[in-house]
């Protein structure tokens, strides 16, 4: 590995560290609650660095929404890439959205729980963004599913819309509510994803 390739790594492993920290920071005492400062304290780095790669705490906050956004893209297109069944695409995506938030639970609560047009603005618009592009898989495989009669016909926004509120809701819950003495968590999952799915099904 050349020095070029090597710096090249190390500063996106900062940018990373950076990125981890304020998620971590921002789900834990709220965004309004943490400064540049705390976070390059968390990360034993001057506040200086971090403006290297972030223009300010928004910038900082959006990258962490637009990255999340992304790699959940990366995991349901893979599924598509897999399974061609579209009910099997669309149960897979929603059982790999359920597990990517659990997996990453400050990310989660940072970009689909904070009140994010608060902080944000309108600089940072859902038109174009990955979250929209997220949900526009949704949306392709709710179609593809009415298409070959699998699910019942339907508006298909508010179909999706629908499903999302209900996988949203049980990540939701499995993340704040660690102590709620829930069933297994595979079968409360499995279930809520059947009974979604079951309801939109002749």
């Amino acid at each position: 590995m050349g020095v070029k390739e090597r710096k090249e790594r190390e500063q996106e492993k900062l940018r990373q560290k950076i990125l981890d920290a304020a998620s971590e920071l921002f789900a834990r005492e709220g965004y309004q609650n943490v400064s540049m400062r705390k976070i390059a304290r968390r990360i034993e780095y001057s506040p200086t660095t971090i403006y290297l790669y972030f223009k300010d705490k928004a910038d900082l906050l959006y990258q962490i929404c637009e990255e999340t956004f992304a790699n959940l893209i990366k995991e349901i297109e893979k599924i598509e890439t897999t399974f061609y069944e579209p009910i099997i695409c669309l149960r897979k995506g929603m059982r790999a959205y359920i597990d990517f938030g659990l997996k990453y639970p400050n990310h989660y609560e940072v970009t689909f729980i904070a009140p994010l047009s608060d902080y944000l603005g309108e600089q940072h618009s859902y038109e174009g963004s990955s979250g929209q592009k997220a949900f526009e898989h949704i949306v392709q495989q709710v179609s593809e599913s009415m298409k070959a009669c699998q699910i019942k016909r339907g508006d298909v926004n508010t179909i999706s819309q629908t499903l999302w509120a209900g996988i949203h809701g049980v990540t939701s819950l499995l993340i704040a509510h660690e102590d709620f003495p829930f069933v297994e968590k595979d079968e409360l999952i499995d279930n809520t994803i059947d009974t979604l799915i079951k309801g939109l099904q002749h």
